[in-house]
């Protein structure tokens, strides 16, 4: 039977301003679903989710939603009233018509779900952490059947973003969220859907995980290039016949010219999705210092109040180092960077700069000096030409490289999006030479292609780098060293997140449980182990007669008979995807196996 119908969409439309956000856009949306919603900033995403909560109406289309069915919206931004207590947010959100009992059921099980520690303490006093908790709390409260979520991970460390992931991977609700964090979409998510005017219908979307998404989506648009060549092939030889003219205006020559016509604005309008580019131009200025020795940091040590943050931090960098630095919200990492810059003096330890040191910093906070200064102003502030490595720049072309347009330079600041003040801070620091670039929660309000520039720019950056962020991937694609501060002093040190996750899963407490023996209980553990083994076993085949299926269909992509026939090659391609899909199933089915084996063979 076919799961639960929850929401749909039907052809809606979309405009912010001048803007079309999404047009004709038709959504389905099933019990179980889980589906992570990316895109470029500005593509609808944020308003899309607050259309399915009925928070906005679309321009045209209609939204249907399944009777008896309560979808809730989990906002980027909570908003408790002031001195309000976690018990009494949770009460305002469970349903009038339960009895005294059942709310305390339900209270004491969101309690134990959601691990507070006393549900009488004020929100006001929790870090931002804890109050996405009590605003995931308030809507599992109203027990819904579809949560909408607005970039969760926002503003939480990996803590927070650890368990928030372990949730939804068992929560009992469906759920869309929209999120840049790439490790967290693929952890939590079974489908992806792009918004992106680049795709015919304006959005792409996949029934599979980020990472088969991205493989999907890179062959989508290599697709549309391959026919945008061959349709320019074919409107170059009919612009040559049309050009010739025909001798006699027949109905065929009529029709040739019609279709000519068509082809002409196929090309035309394939050319202008291929072409978009929502990627910022992010090219960092190092300068030309090869000091081996740029910053050294020996024993530093950091207290806040009677708190003792870390002690023995040690610290060296030189041209070409990429440095991470993670840590719960409140363990001294913003601290850290004051002492780096010289805002702080430490209290006990010792910081060497080369002479005349640059460091550039990226803030988290996203201040910008005036926030009623136009956009044309906090982009080129001593008029209408930047110089940018050695080059003058027209304002026009400087704002372009970071996504802005010749309509919004003379906006005020105080109207950027997240992601736009992002962007001009980016701007602005980018025009500087510097030794060392410290990058403080960069990832932000940031969109995931402009994420992937950054990423590939602080790679190639020459100078020295101090990241601090939450963000995984980016952590583990640009440092090769990770120091973590747990916040109670210590320093630890680690290769990659994996890493330090995994020390992190270690310090948790292991509850010890006494083994009691039970009657039968060793004759049923060998049944089960068989019934496994053998499962195992059939699982096995199962995939290595997939891998044969596919190396076959490979090699008949390679024929030369077939070379010729887009129609056989394009048969081939999605027996060698179905297959694929079936493959990835028995994989996860073959490592559940094994899991449940080891297991059982352990007790």
């Amino acid at each position: 039977m076919a799961p639960e119908l929850l929401i749909s969409t039907q052809h809606i439309f979309k405009t912010y301003g001048n803007t079309v956000l999404f047009q004709d856009l038709s959504l389905t949306v099933h019990a179980g679903d889980r589906l992570g919603l990316v895109g470029p900033n500005g593509s609808g995403k944020s308003t899309l989710l607050k259309i399915l909560a009925d928070l906005e109406q679309a321009d045209h289309g209609q939204v249907a939603k399944a009777r008896h069915k309560h979808i809730s919206y989990l906002a980027q931004i909570d908003n408790f009233p002031p001195e309000s207590t976690i018990r009494q947010v949770l009460l305002d959100h469970l349903p009038d018509h339960l009895a005294d009992w059942e709310i305390q059921k339900r209270l004491s099980d969101l309690e134990e779900q959601l691990q507070f520690a006393n549900l009488d303490q004020q929100v006001a006093t929790l870090s931002g952490g804890w109050r996405k908790r009590v605003a995931l709390a308030a809507k599992l409260a109203e027990a819904c059947d579809l949560l909408l979520l607005d970039e969760p991970t926002n503003h939480l460390d990996l803590e927070g973003i650890l368990w928030l992931e372990n949730f939804l991977q068992q929560a009992p609700f469906s759920f869309i969220l929209i999120s840049h964090d790439r490790f967290f979409l693929e952890h939590t998510c079974t489908s992806t859907m792009e918004l992106d005017q680049r795709y015919k219908t304006g959005f792409l979307k996949v029934r599979s995980s980020y990472s088969r998404f991205i493989l999907d989506r890179e062959k989508i648009l290599q697709e549309q290039k391959t026919e945008e060549l061959a349709i320019s092939n074919q409107v170059r030889r009919e612009t040559e016949w049309l050009r010739r003219g025909p001798k006699a205006r027949t109905s065929k020559a009529q029709y040739r010219i019609d279709r000519a016509h068509a082809m002409i604005s196929e090309l035309d309008e394939l050319q202008q999705r291929n072409s978009i580019n929502d990627q910022a131009d992010l090219v960092f200025s190092a300068s030309t210092r090869r000091s081996k020795r740029l910053l050294q940091a020996q024993g530093l040590q950091m207290s806040r109040g009677n708190r003792l943050l870390f002690a023995g931090l040690d610290i060296f960098l030189s041209p070409g180092t990429k440095l991470g630095i993670m840590g719960s919200n409140g363990s001294g990492k913003s601290t850290l960077v004051e002492l780096l810059k010289g805002q702080l003096d430490p209290a006990a330890g010792k910081l060497f700069k080369a002479p005349g040191l640059q460091i550039v910093t990226l803030d988290q906070n996203r201040r910008l000096p005036d926030e009623t200064t136009s956009l044309r102003r906090a982009l080129a502030p001593d008029g209408d030409l930047v110089v940018y490595q050695d080059n003058p720049l027209h304002i026009t072309t400087w704002a372009k490289k970071f996504l802005f347009t010749r309509e919004q330079l003379d906006l005020p600041v105080s109207r950027l999006s997240g992601g736009e003040r992002a962007r001009v801070l980016l701007a602005r620091i980018i025009l500087e030479t510097t030794d060392v670039l410290i990058l403080d929660e960069p990832t932000n309000d940031l969109d995931i292609p402009t994420l992937e520039v950054l990423e590939q720019s602080l790679i190639e950056f020459q100078g020295a780098v101090v990241l601090i962020t939450h963000d995984r991937y980016l952590m583990d694609r640009v440092c090769e060293e990770i120091i973590f501060l747990p916040g109670n002093g210590e320093v630890k040190v680690f290769a990659d997140t994996f890493q330090l996750i995994r020390w992190q899963q270690e310090q948790i407490p292991q509850p010890t449980q006494d083994k009691v023996p039970q009657a039968g209980g060793h004759k049923l553990q060998r049944e089960q182990l068989k019934e496994l083994r053998k499962s195992l076993a059939k699982t096995e085949r199962e995939i290595e007669k997939l891998e044969a299926q596919i190396a076959t269909h490979a090699g008949e992509l390679l024929l030369p008979e077939y070379a010729t026939d887009p129609a056989r090659l394009s048969e081939i391609s999605n027996k060698i995807h179905a297959l694929e899909l079936k493959l990835e199933s028995r994989m996860e089915q073959w490592e559940s196996l094994e899991l449940k084996l080891g297991e059982l063979a352990s007790l």
